[in-house]
């Protein structure tokens, strides 16, 4: 018998659009915790953001577009399929579907600040384990965050790495 946990990652976000940024912390993530695959999952709507300028389907294929070497990521919209922009129900939907793999739900530090906003987010590590990427300028603010505090030991781990100094909002700008 094979006592191999495989393992699957998932980033969840508006990609708006897709970024450097978004790829070096999947493959830092597949490398450090040895990742078979991770999802991008593209949210429609992001609840705590204005709407997107690009169309999902033009931030999927730009998605695609830029991951054309990296296999492992694999990159789609779940919205549909799970009926919820969530991400409690998309780890769900994930942990259903995948009930034999340990599953990591992967965050840029950004998100972490606001983390104790979203739906039932106390819950997401009884579900999986979360990595939460550091990102420029949001080190100190995220780790005295309301979720870091709480979640921290808990099933969430702040990940220090090589950071790219780049963001969406950033790019959207250009």
């Amino acid at each position: 018998m094979n006592s191999i946990i495989k393992k699957i990652g998932i980033l969840g976000g508006t990609f708006d659009p897709a970024h450097l940024g978004h790829i070096k912390i999947s493959k830092e993530a597949k490398k450090k915790f040895k990742l078979e695959k991770v999802y991008w999952a593209v949210t429609n709507k992001n609840p705590f953001k204005s709407k997107s300028k690009k169309s999902l389907n033009d931030r999927i294929n730009y998605a695609k577009k830029i991951n054309k070497k990296n296999k492992f990521i694999s990159i789609k919209c779940y919205e549909n399929k799970i009926n919820s922009n969530r991400t409690i129900d998309l780890i769900k939907y994930f942990k259903k579907k995948n009930n034999k793999k340990k599953i990591y739900f992967i965050m840029g530090a950004d998100n972490l600040i606001n983390l104790h906003k979203w739906e039932k987010w106390s819950q997401l590590t009884k579900l999986c384990e979360i990595l939460v990427f550091d990102r420029t300028k949001y080190k100190s603010k995220s780790l005295k965050s309301k979720s870091y505090k709480k979640l921290a030991n808990k099933g969430l781990r702040f990940i220090n790495f090589k950071k790219v100094n780049i963001s969406s909002s950033k790019l959207r700008k250009i």
